[in-house]
């Protein structure tokens, strides 16, 4: 039985207290990327209780997806945004959800990323990163950004952590350790890395701003 929404708020304020609820329950975030990162980010951030989340990702579930990203297998094949709204809405029925299965690019990212106060770059190509991460700083001064850089392999997941690099802008994980050096990525440092961001993104919408 899918509780009320009244039953849903009340629970998640007995967890994390009444004025960090009403912080989130107003809160917009965008996922940009909805891999291993992106789509476990997504996962707590709707736990959490977060208002709406913008989630963008052109590409579809694959096989070699599934064991570190957030799909089902019967999914194969789904456009990966589509197909996470489905579990999300399974998860936290109350969640708002926008979803972009387009390639973003310099052009798009600002419409794209709308009205949220906070933008998660979870992308797997170098590349992408770096364009998202310089739309943000200049196109979008106004938003926070959390981004991520070394998950891969099976060292200790206690190198994983989170650094403020400027004043709206924080990178997670090891900062070294990258899957074109031939390492692997598996669920649970990839899950680290994305749980790093997840808080960080929650300890900034309720103004806490160290890292």
């Amino acid at each position: 039985m899918v509780p009320s929404k009244e039953e849903w708020t009340k629970a998640l304020a007995a967890k994390q207290g009444e004025d960090v609820q009403k912080i989130l329950s107003n809160a917009t975030v965008a996922v940009f990327g909805l891999g291993g990162l992106g789509s476990n980010i997504a996962i707590c951030l709707a736990r959490a209780g977060v208002k709406k989340l913008i989630l963008s990702d052109f590409d579809r579930v694959e096989i070699t997806n599934l064991n570190r990203q957030q799909y089902k297998a019967r999914q194969l094949g789904e456009l990966k945004a589509f197909a996470l709204a489905e579990n999300l809405r399974e998860i936290a029925p109350y969640v708002e959800l926008e979803c972009h299965a387009e390639r973003i690019t310099g052009e798009n990212v600002v419409q794209i990323a709308g009205d949220a106060s906070v933008v998660c770059e979870a992308f797997d190509r170098a590349e992408e990163k770096a364009m998202l991460v310089n739309a943000v700083l200049e196109k979008m001064p106004e938003k926070f950004l959390v981004a991520a850089s070394g998950m891969a392999g099976f060292e200790s997941a206690n190198l994983i952590e989170t650094r403020r690099v400027s004043r709206r802008f924080f990178m997670c994980g090891d900062g070294r350790s990258d899957v074109n050096d031939g390492i692997g990525l598996v669920l649970s440092r990839v899950m680290v890395c994305a749980a790093h961001q997840a808080h960080m993104v929650v300890r900034i919408l309720t103004g806490e701003f160290d890292a």
